[in-house]
């Protein structure tokens, strides 16, 4: 079972870096539904789990460890590494980079390409969060339900609910229900 899951993500793989990124043009140019739809089909057999109506933009790379909800996007060139879970009606902008682990770097007497990486921290997006253009989410970070995260920010820490964050560290600008 295990050798066909592989398979199937190879597969699917293959296919998402071949035709689903051929036809990446948005609407209204000739051939964007069907990107979106061959995107659609190939995401479904790489991830953990795959919501409804997704739409996934040309060129991102995820992790197969990675979970999207119903309704939710992946923006152009969005790079996603390890276990990510996405709610629903989550938008993502272009260029947004989520990790989920960072090298090693405590021992002084060796290198710190030569230490490996720390152990990896889940980030989770919660439903209904707008992740703004070249935003980047660090390690083990919570976003929660209804967060906007302006464009550019890195997010270091976890967002609260409903709350609108900005800059490099990201800060609390203002709550969406106030």
């Amino acid at each position: 079972m295990k050798g066909c899951k592989k398979i199937k993500i190879g597969l699917g793989r293959f296919l998402y870096g071949t035709l689903g990124n051929l036809f990446f043009f948005c609407s209204p140019f000739p051939g964007w539904r069907i990107g979106r739809k061959i995107r659609r089909w190939c995401v479904k057999r790489i991830l953990d789990k795959c919501g409804e109506k997704v739409n996934i933009e040309d060129h991102a790379m995820f992790s197969s460890k990675m979970s999207l909800g119903d309704r939710s996007s992946i923006g152009k060139r969005c790079h996603i590494q390890g276990r990510v879970v996405i709610g629903d009606d989550v938008m993502m902008g272009p260029d947004v980079k989520i990790f989920t682990t960072n090298h090693q770097y405590d021992d002084i007497a060796i290198p710190m390409n030569q230490q490996g990486n720390q152990m990896e921290k889940i980030v989770t997006i919660d439903d209904d969060v707008w992740i703004g253009a070249n935003v980047i989410i660090l390690p083990g970070v919570h976003v929660k339900k209804g967060a906007i995260l302006g464009a550019g920010s890195v997010i270091r820490r976890n967002v609260e609910e409903y709350a609108i964050v900005m800059g490099n560290p990201a800060e609390v600008v203002k709550y969406r229900n106030q």
